[in-house]
């Protein structure tokens, strides 16, 4: 089969080879998969650089979600078991951890559900509480990870502000349906939500960003106020003074959505049942910019971790997969 592998780590345009490798053979309790489609994820681009908290031993493929096809032919989506990840023609995956992919949606629409919109819906309703009529602040609205956010903001009946980077992302979440978008290239963010807030500021903010977001937010974030700190694209994690959070009478809450994968296995579960009746009532749906072929992936994962796209970026190994 065609794979992506890494036998050393760098940049991902840098040291990912498309080759010629062996079929991987599924080990005891896992099930063998064609893949369909492959959502691009920052980690990828992390796992490239041998930043990411799992070291797989190389050589690696990269490709940690995908839409895949079991032997019976029922669409599914899976996280690949490392090394053998999903930009590639074939992987495996735990079987106990596969999911029905939403008829609603197509096969990269399906590969894009996961890992985003889980980490969005844990990080809103599991660790902020967020309720219909809060004021919810997404950083990189215009992103995979920020998008999924605004849907599901937008489908708890939250006013949502996004914030973007460029006239570009501005409109995209512009298009995804925030009530308000931030430029932060040319605008102050706290000063944009107090006034869009009448002096409250944001009740819950959601930042995949770190670094200069993370400043923003703590400057508007609300009285009783919940930031959820999913990651940290920016390159630069932030060192919060905590007596801020003291004195604004704000929380400050860690989301690593991984951690519910392994511990509470059944709550994702039941996470994926909600987010499939939401896809099916038409309140989310991944916002996919490109289709890539699997040529094209190292490419796609460079640009990714660049910051220079929009939505989802999804690897098609093979065109006639595509549904």
């Amino acid at each position: 089969m065609q794979a992506w592998r890494v036998h050393t780590h760098g940049e991902p345009r840098e040291v990912m080879r498309l080759e010629e490798a062996p079929e991987p053979e599924p080990r005891e309790g896992e099930v063998k998969l064609r893949v369909r489609a492959a959502n691009v994820n920052f980690p990828d681009a992390l796992l490239c650089r041998g930043q990411y908290q799992i070291r797989p031993p190389l050589p690696f493929t990269p490709g940690v979600e995908i839409c895949g096809e079991t032997e019976d032919g029922r669409r599914v989506i899976a996280n690949p078991s490392l090394p053998y990840g999903g930009f590639a023609e074939y992987v495996t995956a735990p079987e106990a951890a596969l999911l029905p992919a939403p008829d609603s949606l197509d096969d990269a629409e399906a590969a894009a559900l996961h890992i985003g919109y889980q980490t969005g819906w844990f990080g809103l309703h599991r660790r902020a509480a967020l309720q219909a009529g809060e004021t919810l602040l997404v950083h990189a609205a215009a992103g995979g990870v920020g998008s999924a956010a605004v849907q599901l903001g937008k489908a708890a009946g939250a006013s949502v502000i996004g914030v973007a980077g460029g006239k570009d992302k501005v409109r995209t979440a512009e298009e995804l349906g925030c009530d308000l978008v931030i430029d932060r290239t040319a605008e102050d963010i706290a000063a944009r939500v107090k006034e869009f807030t009448g002096g409250r500021g944001a009740d819950v903010v959601y930042d995949p960003v770190g670094g200069d977001a993370h400043t923003a937010s703590a400057k508007c974030v609300a009285f009783e106020g919940r930031i959820v700190i999913v990651g940290f694209a920016s390159g630069t994690i932030p060192t919060p003074a905590l007596s801020h959070a003291l004195v604004k009478n704000y929380s400050l809450l860690g989301l690593h959505w991984g951690l519910y994968a392994a511990k509470d296995p059944g709550s994702v579960r039941a996470c994926h049942t909600e987010l499939t009746r939401l896809a099916a009532e038409g309140a989310i749906k991944p916002l996919v910019s490109e289709r890539v072929p699997l040529s094209g992936a190292a490419d796609a994962v460079q640009r990714l971790a660049d910051g220079s796209t929009t939505g989802r970026l999804v690897v098609l190994p093979s065109a006639g997969a595509a549904r």
